[in-house]
């Protein structure tokens, strides 16, 4: 097993949850500490206060990954007198660095809102709203037909060609390419000064504009020739659709009312509000973590019957009821559910890696309401 350091952690744990996914101005990252200390525990928490930090000291987690960012707004002076100050005093005394992934855990592949609706038990989801995607980008590269194998099997191993289900995705076409060594060049085929001709293929294949300075490189580094002939077209298709909540369908219809039961016991409330008439039929949901104020008029473009979200406004309401569109409100609370989710994600993560590390749950509750 391999010691690791918080870097290492973080690392792996960004290569599933990158900070770029992250809306603008969300303060997502490292917010408390450093990351260049070994790691032996890491605790997962979706709150961060002075009980999850006193549950870090006693655990020996020298790594908190939260949820909820726990300075989200700057902070101007630390004093020690406040609940944020010795917060932060208790985890600069005790060596523990909190790190903080915001929308892009609720926007990442298998991240909150994945669970969310997994816990539904909803099929067929996409995104509420998309927020992020890149444009594909294809090349074509001229090879000599002897060396062409390698190259497509290389560029494939370096993430060219893959579409939808499918990896080494390639096309070919043959014929002669012509060139004349000059002075100063090495060429791999042919003689300076002496026109060559050579029977080539004609390679294509496509990948997301983020993989493009790997793919040059890749393709420089196989190919034989000192100056390889190759073409970049930015394509009008996009790939890596992500975005934020998620619209799916449930098994089988419900009322809204048989919905509304779902939800509490999916997510184990003791209570919830809703909006909406209790008989009317629920086929397509739209769920989104934490406050989904914002997206009332999106989950209803995507067809949705119903919404399920927190932190739900009084007039919001009205207008999710004006256009007839249903909303149930379980509480902020229930995106605890990442707890779990996480931990067992960065254990399988670092199993994969030999890391010697251990991810433990927060036990707090931080859900601060209370129902009669």
């Amino acid at each position: 097993m391999k010691k690791v350091n918080g870097y290492q952690i973080i690392e792996l744990f960004e290569k599933w949850s990158p900070k770029r996914l992250a809306f603008e101005g969300d303060p997502v990252g490292l917010h408390i500490g450093q990351l260049n200390r070994q790691v032996n525990k890491v605790l997962v928490t979706l709150d961060v206060n002075e009980q999850v930090i006193d549950e870090a000291v006693e655990q020996g987690a020298a790594l908190i990954i939260a949820h909820h960012p726990p300075l989200f707004r700057p902070v101007r002076a630390i004093l020690t007198d406040t609940p944020q100050g010795r917060m932060i005093e208790k985890c600069i005394k005790h060596d523990i660095a909190v790190y903080a992934a915001h929308t892009n855990l609720d926007i990442a592949e298998g991240g909150v809102n994945d669970m969310l609706a997994d816990r539904l038990k909803l099929t067929e989801t996409e995104p509420i709203e998309v927020t992020n995607s890149e444009h594909l980008v294809k090349l074509a590269v001229f090879c000599p037909q002897g060396d062409a194998d390698q190259l497509r099997c290389e560029l494939a191993a370096a993430g060219a060609g893959a579409i939808g289900d499918y990896a080494g995705c390639s096309f070919s076409s043959q014929g002669i390419g012509r060139f004349t060594p000059v002075n100063g060049a090495n060429p791999a085929i042919g003689e300076v000064g002496k026109p060559a001709e050579v029977k080539e293929e004609r390679i294509e294949v496509v990948f997301p504009e983020s993989l493009q300075s790997k793919i040059i490189k890749t393709m420089c580094t196989v190919h034989p020739y000192e100056e390889p002939a190759f073409d970049l077209f930015k394509m009008q298709q996009t790939t890596n659709i992500q975005g934020i909540g998620r619209v799916g369908r449930l098994a089988e219809d419900m009322t809204l009312k048989q919905f509304a039961a779902h939800v509490k016991e999916a997510f184990q409330v003791p209570a919830l509000r809703f909006v909406g008439d209790p008989e009317t039929v629920v086929r397509k949901v739209a769920v989104l973590g934490g406050d989904g104020n914002k997206y009332i008029s999106a989950a209803k473009r995507k067809g949705a019957d119903v919404l399920v979200t927190g932190d739900l406004y009084y007039h919001t309401a009205q207008d999710a009821e004006a256009l007839g569109l249903a909303v149930v409100d379980p509480g902020h609370n229930i995106e605890k559910i990442m707890i779990r989710g996480v931990a067992e994600k960065l254990t399988s993560l670092c199993q994969d890696k030999n890391f010697d590390i251990e991810i433990l749950e927060s036990r707090v509750i931080t859900e601060p309401f209370q129902f009669l």
